[in-house]
C-alpha cells in the first residue's frame, strides 16, 4: 500500500513499521482524534475465511476491553473493502527480538524487569478469562523508557479457536515459543503462555532459544520429547535458584508449570527483590560446547554432541527436580521466594543425620510443583508477600525446642525452660497435693465416730 492510503476515510498510512506471517503494521495517523496509532493490516490469506474473521472480531472486541500498561490498547476494528485491519496505541520502540538480537543476552536485573512486565500484562489479560496463544519477543514491544506492552492478542486467539482442520492450513503462533500441548495440537491454556514465557526469559538470559529445528516438526517434537536446558549452561552468571524457576516454566506438563502468568510474576518480584547478586553485571560469552540438560529424574546431564551455536537436544523427560544444595547462606527474606536448603548448623553443635532438619530453621520452597491455580482476580494477600502461590500466612509465632532437642514450646518468649527442671517441679506438686488429700481424710474419721456414738446413746 502506499502511504497516501487512507482507511475508511479516517486513518493515514504513514510508514510501513513491519509484517509479521499474520498482518502488516503501518504507523498512521488518526485524521478524526488527530493521535499517531498503528494499523495492523490482516492478510489477504486470513481474511478470505469469514468464520476466522467473526472469532477475530470477537476476540478483537474482548482484547478492547484491557486497559492495562503492559498491553497495546486497541482502539478499533474496521473493514475497508477487502482490507481488514485493528487500530492500536503506537508503541515508540523495538519490539524484544530486535533488542535480543542487537544486545544479545541481558543483564540479569533487566531481564527480570521486562520479564515481570510481561507477566503482568498476560497475568492481567488470564484473569479476564484471554489467552493470548502467542507470546515471543515479536509481539512484545519495548519502549524507550524500558516499558513493555504486549501486542497481538486478538489475531493468536482467533487462530487457536478455530477447528483442527483451519488450523492445518494456516500457520499459526510460532513453534519456536509455543508449548507441548500446542505442538500436539490442544488448545492453549494460561500455563501454555507461561511455557512461552519461560522460553522468553531463557532468551533474555542466553542470547539463544533452547531448542532448535530444520522445519516446525522438528521444533514441535523438540518442545515434546527434549530434555529442558540450563540457562547456566550458556550463562553461568544466573543463580541457581533463578535457573529452577526458568526450568520449571519450560516443564513439559502444564500442571508442573506455574498455573498462571500471575503466579510467575509474583515469584520473579521476590527473587528480584531478595538482591544480593550484581543484577547487572553484563553476562559473559556461552563457555563449552554442550549444555546440561534436565533429563528424566531431575538430573542434570549434558546434551552430548550439541555445538555451541545449536540448543540442546535429547530425550525428553519430566520436570525438574534439580536436588536442593545442603546448605544456603541466603536469608529468608519475607515475601521473596527463594530456594533453599536448610541453614548451616551453629557452630560447635551436633551435626543432625542426614535428611533431618531442626523445626526452626525449615525454609519455604517457592517452586511447588502442585501449586494451586490462581483464581480469575486473584491478587497478593496480606501476609504473604508477593508469591501467590504461598497457603495461608505464617503463624506469629514459631515453635521452638529448648536446648537439647526436647522440652516445652517456645511461642514468642525468649526465656526456654529446661524439661529437666520442669519435672521435678511437677513431682513436687503432685506430693503436696496427695498429702493434703490424707490429711482431710484422717481428720474427718474422728468426727465420723463422734456421730456414730452419739447416735446410739441416744
Amino acid at each position: 500500500m502506499s502511504s497516501e492510503t487512507i482507511l475508511n476515510g479516517r486513518y493515514r498510512l504513514v510508514a510501513q513499521q513491519g509484517s509479521g506471517g499474520m498482518a502488516v503494521i503501518y504507523r498512521a495517523i488518526d485524521q478524526m482524534l488527530g493521535r499517531q496509532v498503528a494499523v495492523k493490516i490482516l492478510r489477504p490469506s486470513l481474511t478470505s475465511d469469514p468464520s476466522f474473521l467473526a472469532r477475530f472480531r470477537n476476540e478483537a472486541r474482548s482484547v478492547a476491553n484491557l486497559q492495562h500498561p503492559n498491553i497495546v490498547t486497541v482502539y478499533d476494528v474496521g473493514q475497508d473493502g477487502p482490507t481488514h485491519y485493528i487500530v492500536m496505541e503506537f508503541v515508540d520502540g523495538n519490539d524484544l527480538k530486535k533488542i535480543i538480537k542487537a544486545d544479545g543476552a541481558l543483564p540479569i536485573g533487566r531481564a527480570l524487569k521486562l520479564a515481570i512486565q510481561l507477566c503482568a500484562g498476560i497475568g492481567f489479560a488470564h484473569r479476564a478469562g484471554l489467552v493470548h496463544a502467542d507470546v515471543k519477543p515479536q509481539n512484545i514491544l519495548v519502549t524507550n523508557e524500558d516499558v513493555v506492552k504486549v501486542t497481538d492478542f486478538g489475531i493468536a486467539q482467533a487462530m487457536s479457536s478455530a477447528p483442527q482442520g483451519e488450523r492445518q492450513t494456516v500457520v499459526w503462533g510460532s513453534p519456536h515459543y509455543f508449548a507441548p500441548e500446542q505442538a500436539r495440537g490442544e488448545r492453549p491454556s494460561p500455563a501454555a503462555d507461561v511455557y512461552s514465557i519461560g522460553i522468553v526469559l531463557f532468551e533474555l538470559l542466553t542470547g539463544r532459544l533452547p531448542y532448535s529445528g530444520q522445519n516446525q516438526q522438528e521444533l514441535a517434537l523438540a518442545h515434546i520429547r527434549d530434555p529442558i536446558p540450563l540457562v547456566s549452561a550458556f550463562n553461568p552468571t544466573v543463580p541457581d535458584s533463578l535457573v529452577r524457576i526458568v526450568a520449571k516454566t519450560m516443564s513439559k506438563e502444564p500442571e508442573q508449570r506455574y498455573r498462571m502468568a500471575d503466579q510467575l510474576k509474583g515469584i520473579l518480584e521476590g527473587f528480584l527483590g531478595r538482591g544480593g547478586i550484581d543484577l547487572l553485571a553484563t553476562p559473559p560469552p556461552p563457555q563449552g560446547s554442550s549444555a546440561p540438560t534436565i533429563a528424566a529424574g531431575g538430573a542434570a546431564q549434558p546434551s552430548g554432541g550439541t555445538s555451541q551455536g545449536a540448543p540442546a537436544r535429547g530425550v525428553s523427560g519430566t520436570a525438574p527436580n534439580i536436588p536442593l544444595p545442603p546448605y544456603s547462606t541466603n536469608a529468608n527474606t519475607p515475601g521473596a521466594p527463594q530456594v533453599t536448603g536448610r541453614t548451616p548448623p551453629p557452630p560447635g553443635s551436633t551435626p543432625l543425620p542426614q535428611g533431618v532438619v531442626p523445626l526452626a530453621s525449615t525454609q519455604r520452597v517457592d517452586l511447588a510443583p502442585n501449586a494451586p491455580s490462581v483464581p480469575p482476580g486473584y491478587g497478593a494477600r496480606p501476609g504473604v508477600g508477593t508469591n501467590p502461590s504461598y497457603g495461608a500466612p505464617p503463624p506469629t509465632a514459631t515453635p521452638t525446642f529448648a536446648s537439647g532437642g526436647t522440652g516445652a514450646f517456645n511461642t514468642g518468649s525468649s526465656q526456654r525452660v529446661p524439661a529437666q527442671a520442669a519435672r521435678p517441679l511437677l513431682d513436687g506438686v503432685t506430693i503436696l497435693l496427695a498429702l493434703l488429700a490424707f490429711m482431710a481424710i484422717a481428720c474427718l474419721i474422728p468426727l465420723y465416730i463422734v456421730v456414730f456414738q452419739a447416735r446410739f446413746a441416744g
